[in-house]
């Protein structure tokens, strides 16, 4: 009789744990379920076609976009905005076009010739040849002007600058303009040195960071409300915002912005890297590795090196055809700062006899203090406690226009 008893209180133990694992089994699955629901894609300004296309109507327009400017469709691939626009029956008139194209192939800082759209055949205006600011005559008979084009957060990347010239040049012809905007990739930190006015140049046009963290639609806001156009005029912008979107959220660009930064980890790297543009260090141009590796000639020998050779984006890199002994960056973390210790490893291991420091250095950091601190082998901490009262300025200031979180 104990025996059997023993036996069903076994048996009823065993039922009621096995109900219990199925309904804890069920409930995994229910959050797993739940969890999967939370996490919703990311869509850009230009993908909510239903918010701006309804504003162009029986408008005639012009388009600032490059190889970047694209809608994702319902089979998962792009759609350049201008053919989209032109399928909707837009009044597209003309195309401006920013630093490297409007295909996006041609060498920093290369003079970028007008032209016409071999599909499309509209007139494609370069913002980065003979003028950098539209002119009034270009845009005479325009009712709006639509700007689309992917920004990677570093004040060195002119395509802040050239929303700058549009919005001015479009506020002098009181012509609105809409920003699509799209998502920062490095948008998740604040950091480097503020620009100085007396430094302010193309590659540099606002008193912000090297890293500012702020949507381009967040930074067009911001160029407006700080009155930082020509003669503080005002331009009527509206910008068509992302949605499911932070400014922690990682996002994998569909399209390299630019010939020299091919992937995530390059862009990740650029606003480091990109100092040694105004060095006679190579960060990479003339590889497949752009912005991903340093090196030089005059390094010490070591097991990694590389030799920069023409290609698309860099038809002169720094030490053509020269073997060149440096670091291979590829397998750091994602950066959440600004990292010093590349740029004073390259300035320590280049030799009294070479220069290191280039005419374009201070326009790049925004200021004389960066290399004068390096060359004084001021501290990495010191450098950047140098920064901070700036920073904590700017961050006041960049609050006032933020969309997203």
């Amino acid at each position: 009789m104990i025996l059997n008893n023993i036996k069903s209180t076994y048996l009823f133990l065993f039922f009621c744990m096995s109900l219990h694992l199925v309904s804890c089994a069920q409930k995994t699955k229910k959050e797993v379920s739940q969890t999967k629901k939370i996490v919703k894609t990311i869509k850009t300004g230009a993908d909510q076609t239903q918010l701006y296309i309804p504003l162009l109507k029986n408008k005639n327009i012009a388009v600032v976009a490059n190889q970047t400017s694209v809608i994702k469709n319902k089979s998962g691939n792009y759609t350049h905005i201008i053919d989209s626009l032109l399928s909707r029956n837009v009044k597209i008139k003309k195309v401006f076009s920013p630093e490297h194209g409007f295909r996006g192939k041609e060498d920093a800082g290369a003079h970028v010739n007008d032209g016409v759209d071999s599909k499309t055949q509209l007139p494609i205006l370069s913002l980065h040849g003979k003028s950098k600011k539209p002119s009034q005559e270009q845009l005479k008979g325009l009712d709006l002007v639509v700007f689309d084009i992917q920004d990677v957060g570093a004040r060195f990347y002119t395509y802040i600058s050239t929303l700058h010239y549009i919005m001015e040049a479009c506020a002098e012809a009181n012509i609105p303009v809409i920003v699509l905007d799209r998502p920062n990739p490095n948008a998740h930190y604040i950091d480097g040195p503020v620009l100085e006015p007396k430094h302010r140049s193309f590659l540099g046009m606002h008193p912000v960071p090297v890293v500012y963290g702020m949507t381009i639609g967040e930074y067009g806001q911001m160029i407006n409300g700080e009155k930082w156009l020509k003669d503080k005029v005002n331009c009527n912008l509206t910008v068509i915002p992302l949605e499911n979107y932070t400014h922690n959220s990682q996002y994998s660009l569909a399209i390299k912005p630019s010939p020299n930064l091919p992937n995530d980890k390059s862009i990740n790297l650029y606003p480091s890297l990109g100092f040694f543009e105004g060095t006679t260090i190579n960060a990479g141009r003339g590889t497949d590795i752009q912005f991903q590796i340093y090196g030089a000639p005059f390094f010490e020998e070591s097991e990694f090196s590389y030799t920069p050779k023409p290609n698309e984006g860099a038809k002169y890199p720094k030490h053509k055809n020269e073997l060149c002994y440096g670091k291979d960056l590829r397998k750091t973390k994602r950066l959440d700062s600004i990292n010093l210790e590349w740029l004073i490893d390259a300035y320590n291991q280049t030799p009294k006899t070479e220069r290191f420091f280039g005419k374009t250095f201070t326009i790049h950091a925004g200021t004389k203090k960066l290399q004068q601190q390096i060359e004084n082998q001021t501290s990495i901490s010191d450098i950047r406690k140098s920064w901070e009262n700036d920073l904590t300025e700017f961050k006041k200031v960049r609050k006032k226009y933020l969309i997203y979180q």
